[in-house]
């Protein structure tokens, strides 16, 4: 199996490799999980997310935003003195912040899931790299929904963020056209309709 280069050897990254990354997924909840851990990840290897994934489901409550948004200090530095994640007060300061503006978002609408699938019709971007070196670490429609998540009051939510967010959600297909996995989505793909949920 010619998999995409960067899910290596390692058995966590290959299963999240060929499972999860380029599914498209329409969920507002693990949407929110996902944009959260990448902003995590931000100035990391995603690896590093991976191994701590769970631990960070726990530390977080299950990634609920209900439960998230009511953090006091006191958790805040529970949440540092926690090793089963990544330490750093901007991003457990801004996980905080981010579930006030996602629970905003899905007040007001669209919701997070709407708000990405939306700006491509509903329909994922199939693309065809041959090589690793083809694929782009962020886009225009990137960098357009970074301002967009900004102003909506998002934090770590770069271009180069979201576009790793929108590959892994399955907004675009970027597995490399000799991979299996690419296929594969291209035909869950055909299963999203314009509303982003799955028919």
């Amino acid at each position: 199996m010619t998999r995409c280069s960067w899910a290596g050897d390692d058995p966590l990254y290959i299963e999240y490799h060929d499972e999860e990354w380029g599914v498209p997924e329409t969920s507002d909840r693990a949407l929110f999980e996902k944009l959260l851990l990448e902003g995590f990840q931000s100035g990391l290897s995603w690896i590093t997310i991976l191994r701590k994934r769970e631990n960070f489901r726990k530390a977080f409550d299950g990634f609920d935003a209900e439960k998230i948004v009511k953090y006091k200090p006191k958790k805040i530095e529970a949440l540092m003195a926690d090793t089963g994640i990544i330490r750093n007060r901007l991003k457990i300061e801004a996980a905080v912040h981010n579930a006030r503006a996602f629970l905003e978002m899905q007040e007001k609408g669209p919701g997070l899931s709407a708000f990405f699938w939306d700006a491509v019709n509903g329909t994922p971007q199939q693309n065809n790299f041959k090589s690793m070196k083809d694929v782009p670490g962020k886009t225009e429609l990137s960098t357009k929904l970074s301002k967009e998540l900004k102003r909506q009051g998002f934090k770590f939510v770069g271009p180069t963020t979201v576009y790793a967010h929108m590959q892994a959600m399955g907004m675009v297909n970027d597995h490399l056209v000799d991979c299996p996995r690419h296929k594969i989505c291209v035909e869950l793909g055909k299963k999203i309709d314009f509303s982003g949920r799955v028919k």
